[in-house]
């Protein structure tokens, strides 16, 4: 058996592995909101969420580009060359998601995989096949992103927060303010949904291009979008006046569920590619080897494949690791003054000087309190459901407008901007938060440096050395997601037991968080 039928079913194995290892780092990205918030438990919430990403991955796209977004010429590389950049991207992918998740760090799935695209191709072949300037747009999407999140979440989340206060059980204030703020949640939800969330459905762009975009071209898209805002606000008044007190009650739990559900569809449909399309594309290229790696820019592969793959990253959410991202990213905006997190001394440095710009004034959200059961509830549904709508509102902006934005960037970017719009940041353990952030942030570049470095590096090893290469390659991933977990295992244990007696990681993994509300 020759070298390239090795690398094509060993990628096949790590397609597997990768689908779950996106599956664990993106879950925070899905749950987080109703997680804090104490909607649902988290298992519950998962549960929910992934069936969400499994009809989404179903519904995905059968059509995966080779070359993602046009960051390289697959033209210029040969077949070997393909086959070794795709299993590159695998070996360094897995270990670098894996690594991340152990120590609680949300991460761009999208970006780590295009950066280790650029780094296995100019591993083998050269600079001169990167398509630099589409590298440049993705770069700058991450600056873009994270600014438009926090002005939008913070802004949106300050007036949401000043029409409710901390009334968010009031009947009245409810059928004041509940119609107007959820026909807006409503309306970016929509728009997420048609522009980013279905946009690999036949169907729904057949829709958009016949029922929206001339709409849109001839009112422009500011009042289409007041137009829908205005008939889902009407709809919310008269669901309110009918439902009493239970659609009061449940009315912004339920958005900030709706939230969650629409970025899960969301992921499974368009992330999908991020962890699949590598294995299937080097499978496919050593099928039809009598085709270029230029004519095999797209495949088509059949639904069962993308029911099983969206299956595969449901259960990287349930996994201990997705449970720490997830922790960690709730307890980056809770409300409560100690916080069980980690973050290096000079980001807490950094914090702390930020800190001395800004008086302290009173929080505006309610005051921290425990569910029945005795678990913190880190934020209000008022504010989930804003993580949530506002998260899809800017990426369905961005996505609609061509621009590559992550979804990882934008929700962490609303759990920081509404924390800081509801002054929930600036007391208490406020530099290790904010520490936090900025630690998380700096993680994201160092991400992208590390993966277009070490891919370049693996795809060379086994380029020169064949069997040889890919053992050490090997070697290399295992042995540096072992060391991994056994730091990031006794970083959880120091964090918890400085923090106030919290069990230990493993009994930590095992606890299972109840509901707030029936």
């Amino acid at each position: 058996m020759d070298l390239i039928t090795i690398l094509v079913f060993l990628g096949l194995a790590l397609l597997v592995w990768d689908c779950i290892e996106v599956g664990r780092n993106d879950a925070s990205n899905i749950v987080n909101a109703v997680f804090g918030a104490r909607i649902l438990n988290r298992r519950t919430a998962v549960r929910v969420a992934g069936l969400a990403v499994v009809i989404g991955a179903s519904a995905a796209s059968p059509v995966f580009e080779t070359a993602r977004k046009g960051i390289f010429d697959p033209g210029m590389l040969t077949l070997e060359q393909a086959v070794i950049a795709y299993i590159s991207v695998y070996l360094v992918d897995t270990v670098l998601l894996f690594t991340y998740s152990a120590f609680g760090m949300p991460v761009s799935t999208t970006a780590c995989l295009i950066f280790e695209l650029v780094g296995a191709s100019v591993g083998l072949y050269g600079l001169s096949v990167v398509h630099w300037g589409k590298v440049g747009t993705v770069i700058a999407a991450i600056f873009v992103s994270i600014f438009m999140t926090g002005l939008a979440g913070f802004l949106i989340q300050r007036v949401f927060r000043a029409a409710i206060g901390t009334k968010i059980d009031d009947r009245e204030t409810i059928l004041l303010h509940g119609p107007w703020i959820s026909g807006f949640m409503l309306t970016g939800l929509g728009w997420f949904m048609v522009f980013k969330g279905m946009s690999g459905i036949p169907f729904v762009n057949a829709f958009r291009e016949y029922a929206i975009d001339p709409y849109i071209d001839a009112f422009t898209p500011t009042f289409a979008f007041l137009s829908a805002w205005g008939l889902f606000t009407l709809i919310v008044h008269l669901f309110l006046s009918f439902s009493g007190t239970i659609g009061t009650r449940y009315l912004f739990p339920a958005m900030a569920v709706l939230g969650m559900i629409c970025l899960a569809f969301a992921f499974g449909q368009n992330d999908l590619a991020n962890c699949a399309s590598p294995g299937i594309s080097a499978f496919w290229l050593w099928r039809h080897a009598e085709q270029t790696v230029a004519q095999a820019t797209q495949i088509t592969i059949p639904t069962w494949v993308l029911f099983i793959c969206g299956c595969l990253l449901v259960a990287g959410m349930m996994t201990e690791n997705a449970q720490r991202v997830t922790r960690a990213q709730v307890n980056v905006g809770s409300q409560f003054d100690r916080v069980a997190l980690y973050a290096p001394e000079w980001c807490r440095a950094m914090a702390r000087a930020l800190l001395r710009f800004f008086p302290h004034r009173p929080e505006l959200a309610p005051p921290p309190m425990v569910s029945p059961q005795g678990k913190k509830v880190h934020y209000d549904a008022l504010r989930a459901a804003v993580i949530s709508s506002v998260s899809a509102g800017v990426i369905a902006l961005a996505s609609s407008r061509g621009l590559p934005v992550s979804t990882t960037y934008v929700a962490f970017a609303a759990v920081i901007a509404t924390g800081l719009a509801d002054r929930v940041l600036a007391r208490g353990d406020a530099d290790l938060k904010i520490g936090r952030a900025i630690w998380v942030v700096v993680s994201w570049f160092l991400a992208a440096i590390i993966a277009v470095v070490a891919t370049a590096g693996v795809a060379r090893l086994i380029y020169h050395l064949g069997f040889v290469g890919l053992l050490s390659a090997l070697a290399i991933n295992l042995s540096v997601r072992f060391y991994s977990q056994k730091v990031a295992d006794e970083q959880e244990r120091r964090i918890h037991r400085h923090r106030g007696g919290q069990p230990p990681v493993d009994q930590l993994a095992k606890t299972e968080i109840h509901a707030d509300v029936p």
